[in-house]
């Protein structure tokens, strides 16, 4: 298998990366055979997975927009993947010139197209090569520290991320270390996987489910109250953890496609 230009020599191109299989779904160009066969056997079971992922894609631009017009220019995605056309840094300045972004993947091909997506961007992005499962090296990184003013409200986003970490790594706890740490007035955006809303029998979802387990990430489906429980010490943004096309649509969610509404997306603010 040959390797291209832009993987990095420590990463084995034989194994399959959740964060290639979603630039896969978004029709982007940085994955490899491995990665499609991957995506094209969980497709088996739900074909309209890339509907999905670009339902996640909408939300976070809606979201994002949403937290620039509340006055928030600092913005830290975790579990960020690859940035394809309209990454959270470009939708940020369209709304607030000036916002910062930081992003954060433990994915070594996600980090490095990331840092070559924002080269000659350094003085207002930075890539972190971290676990969400360790906040503190996240929050102490120095790109963090050099781009994120903790003391002043933060939009932190966990886009399609927590639906990956298992109840035994307690998720939960990760995310309550990283509220702690955000000023007042900051915004959780979150997007969840779940059974509830996909059009299908959840016997036949569970096929996709078992492929990512097969991978070796697994794909754990929460149902909606174990998702809102992530917001615990935050205030909820109208309209609530709702299917991601609900929250603050700009066109009408009846012309959606069934499959973007598989999961939650939800927005709360610290108070």
């Amino acid at each position: 298998m040959e390797r291209p230009a832009w993987a990095p020599r420590s990463i084995d191109i034989s194994v399959p990366s959740v964060s290639r299989i979603y630039d896969f779904y978004l029709g982007g160009s940085h994955n490899f055979e491995v990665d499609r066969e991957a995506a094209r056997r969980a497709m088996e079971h739900l074909p309209g997975l890339p509907r999905i992922m670009q339902a996640n894609r909408a939300f976070t631009r809606r979201a994002v927009r949403f937290a620039a017009a509340e006055g928030i220019t600092q913005f830290l995605d975790i579990g960020s993947g690859i940035p394809t056309f309209g990454g959270v840094h470009e939708v940020a300045r369209q709304a607030a010139p000036g916002a910062r972004v930081v992003y954060v993947d433990h994915d070594p091909v996600a980090v490095a197209h990331s840092e070559e997506v924002l080269k000659g961007d350094e003085d207002t992005a930075g890539v972190v090569a971290a676990d969400l499962l360790k906040p503190r090296e996240i929050l102490v990184s120095p790109q963090v520290e050099r781009l994120i003013d903790l003391n002043r409200p933060v939009a932190l986003l966990l886009v399609a991320i927590l639906h990956f970490v298992e109840d035994v790594d307690d998720p939960y706890a990760a995310v309550a270390e990283l509220t702690e740490a955000l000023a007042p007035g900051s915004l959780l955006v979150l997007t969840h996987a779940s059974y509830e809303g996909i059009p299908v029998p959840p016997e036949q979802a569970s096929g996709a489910v078992d492929v990512y387990k097969a991978i070796r990430n697994p794909l754990i489906m929460r149902s909606r109250e174990e998702i809102a429980r992530f917001f615990e010490g935050y205030d909820m943004v109208e309209p609530g953890l709702v299917p991601m096309p609900r929250w603050r649509p700009e066109a009408s969610p009846e012309d959606e496609d069934p499959y973007a509404f598989s999961g939650f997306a939800g927005v709360g603010r610290t108070a």
